[in-house]
């Protein structure tokens, strides 16, 4: 598969072959490379795309500045993008495929934790502050703007004074594992609402559930 997608990527330039560039999304999942923070709940960026492979059957490979995968629903073309530039250094990659595949603002969705959200709530915007998020600050800067689509899955904030780094560089309890099944489900079909039905639709259809 890899020497597969390496002789497209020197044939052709990009990885979709999608000439209408509204019929092509980017979906990244905000997330760390590395064992340790597999499991972690800042990596559950990560863990829904691995969930979205599951589900629309692909496999992300090593690309430059992350791991990609690509799948089509109903004539639009999506990629898939985990960075590999740790957390803080998110912006780079995304900006890199965007451009190279020519998708529009509109048509990203940046999938990213959020402790301001209670476990499991899921909501979907389309502009906003970064929240002190240090990966969506990042994004914020190589876009140069505040207007794109995040969707935020909540973690809690159960930890103490000074504990926030301990409790999102943390693995989920057992109960919170269980709970992720169903979550993944209900945000596997929230992004194909985005890709098919728009964002304005989804953000009502989803938001908060």
């Amino acid at each position: 598969m890899f020497q597969f997608l390496e002789s497209f990527f020197k044939l052709n330039g990009t990885l979709l072959d999608e000439k209408d560039a509204m019929k092509k999304f980017l979906v990244v999942g905000l997330g760390n490379i590395g064992e340790e923070y597999a499991e972690t709940r800042h990596n559950i960026g990560f863990k829904i795309l691995d969930s979205l492979a599951r589900e629309e059957d692909f496999i992300f490979e090593t690309a430059k500045l992350g791991d990609v995968g690509t799948f089509k629903v109903k004539g639009r073309s999506i990629i898939c993008l985990k960075p590999s530039t740790y957390m803080n250094r998110s912006g780079k990659a995304v900006k890199y495929w965007m451009d190279k595949e020519n998708i529009p603002l509109e048509n990203v969705l940046i999938v990213t934790d959020d402790i301001n959200l209670s476990f499991g709530t899921i909501r979907l915007k389309t502009k906003g502050s970064d929240g002190g998020h240090n990966g969506l600050k990042d994004v914020q800067q190589y876009l140069l703007t505040t207007n794109y689509n995040r969707l935020r899955f909540g973690v809690g904030s159960d930890f103490g004074k000074g504990k926030q780094i301990d409790y999102v560089l943390g693995e989920w309890n057992q109960e919170e594992k269980d709970a992720l099944v169903e979550r993944y489900e209900r945000i596997n079909a929230l992004i194909r609402s985005f890709v098919l039905s728009g964002v304005n639709r989804t953000m009502s259809e989803y938001n908060g559930t």
